[in-house]
C-alpha cells in the first residue's frame, strides 16, 4: 500500500511512471492511494481545461457490423439484434438539429458497415461540415484502409475514434476472433495520427481475461502513443453474446484508471463514458470528479438509439441524450463544473 502510494505521488509530480511502476501501482492500489489519485486526477483535469466539461453531440448512425467481436451486441453473429442504418438526410438533421442547440462537435459513431463506402462517408463529412459551420466532425467506425482514412481526412474529418481494447495479444485473441487481429488494430491507429487526426484510443476495464499485467499494457501503450482522446469504461456484458454470464467489470477500478490516465496524459480529452453512467447511478459526474472532461449526449434518433445496444440496459435518455441538456448543466453545476456546448474542444496535443 505504501509503496502504491508513494508510485502515485511521483506519478502526480512527474506525469510518468516506467512499466515496473504502473504494474505495482495497479497491484497496490488501495482506497487511500485511489482517493489521492482521485484529487490528483481532478487537480491536473483542471489546471489544463479548468472547470469546463466539452459536450460533443453523438450520432450512432448504424449498427451493422462485419467484425465479431466476442463481447458486442451488434456483432455480426447476433441474429436477435434490431438492424438499423441513418439515411444521411437524417443524419444531417440529427446534426442540424444539435447545430441549433450549440453543439460544435459531431461524432458519428457505427459498426464496420460496408454499406457506408468511402464514397458515401466522405460525401457525408463534407456534407456536415457544410451545414454546420465551424463544426468538427469525429468519427469512430472502426479498421479501414490507409487510403480510406487519407480519404475522410481530405473531406473534412477531424478526429478519428478507435479503442485498442486492450494493448496484450492474447487478451486481444481472447476478445476476438482470429480474422481480427491487434496488429491491424494498431497500425490503423498508427496511420490515423500520421494523417494529422486528433485520434483516441482506449478500453475496457474487467473484461473476460483481463489481469493486471493487461492494464499495464494499456498504460504502456497509452504512454507512449500519447493519443488525443481516451475513452475508458468498464466491460458491461450483452445477454446475445458468448461473454453473456462474464461478470460486469468494476466502475470503482474504471475511475482508478480514468484517473491513472488522466495523470499520464495530462491535456488529453477523456469522455465520462456512457458505459460509466450505466454502470453507477451518478457515473458520469464520479468521472469527471476522477479527472474526465468531456460528455457526449446522444443525438441519434430514439427510435434508433434503443437499438445501439453494446451492451446491457445501455442509458440513452435523460442526462445521456441531447433532449436532457438542462438536467446535465444541472448535475455538472452540482458538481462545480460548467457544461460547455458551443466550444469545439480540440485537443491541446500537439499533432
Amino acid at each position: 500500500m505504501a509503496e502504491a502510494l508513494a508510485l502515485a505521488r511521483r506519478l502526480a509530480e512527474t506525469h510518468t511512471l516506467d512499466d515496473a511502476g504502473l504494474l505495482a501501482l495497479l497491484a497496490g492500489c488501495g482506497p487511500e492511494t485511489a482517493a489521492f489519485l482521485r484529487d490528483a486526477a481532478a487537480a491536473t483535469a483542471r489546471a489544463a481545461f479548468g472547470r469546463k466539461v466539452y459536450l460533443r453531440g453523438l450520432i450512432e448512425f448504424t449498427n451493422y457490423c462485419r467484425c465479431d467481436c466476442r463481447y458486442c451486441g451488434i456483432r455480426r453473429s447476433n441474429t436477435r439484434a434490431v438492424r438499423y442504418r441513418l439515411t444521411p438526410e437524417q443524419i444531417l438533421a440529427c446534426c442540424r438539429l444539435g447545430y441549433g442547440l450549440g453543439f460544435r462537435t459531431f461524432v458519428l459513431q457505427g459498426g464496420e458497415d460496408g454499406w457506408w463506402n468511402d464514397d458515401r462517408l466522405c460525401r457525408l463529412v463534407a456534407a456536415v461540415k457544410a451545414a454546420c459551420p465551424g463544426c468538427a466532425v469525429t468519427l469512430s467506425v472502426g479498421e479501414r484502409s490507409r487510403e480510406s482514412y487519407a480519404r475522410l481526412r481530405a473531406a473534412g474529418a477531424d478526429r478519428y475514434l478507435l479503442r485498442h481494447e486492450t494493448a496484450d495479444p492474447d487478451h486481444y485473441a481472447l476478445l476476438h476472433p482470429p480474422e481480427q487481429r491487434l496488429e491491424r488494430r494498431m497500425q490503423c491507429l498508427r496511420d490515423l495520427q500520421d494523417l494529422g487526426y486528433q485520434v483516441g484510443a482506449g478500453m475496457m476495464i474487467g473484461s473476460p481475461g483481463q489481469t493486471d499485467e493487461c492494464l499495464a499494457a494499456d498504460l504502456r501503450f497509452l504512454r507512449d502513443f500519447r493519443p488525443h482522446m481516451v475513452g475508458i469504461g468498464p466491460f458491461l456484458s450483452h445477454p446475445d453474446t458468448p461473454f453473456r454470464h462474464a461478470p460486469d467489470g468494476s466502475a470503482e477500478r474504471t475511475l482508478v484508471l480514468l484517473s491513472i490516465v488522466r495523470l499520464l496524459l495530462p491535456q488529453a480529452l477523456l469522455p465520462s463514458t456512457t458505459a460509466l453512467g450505466t454502470a453507477l447511478p451518478d457515473g458520469r459526474e464520479q468521472g469527471i470528479l476522477h479527472g474526465a472532461n468531456v460528455v457526449m449526449p446522444n443525438l441519434t434518433p430514439p427510435a434508433e438509439r434503443a437499438h445501439y445496444l453494446l451492451y446491457h440496459d445501455k442509458l440513452s435518455t435523460g442526462a445521456e441524450s441531447a433532449a436532457g441538456l438542462d438536467e446535465l448543466r444541472r448535475r455538472l453545476a452540482a458538481i462545480g463544473y460548467e457544461a460547455d456546448i458551443e466550444n469545439r474542444g480540440d485537443s491541446p496535443l500537439k499533432l
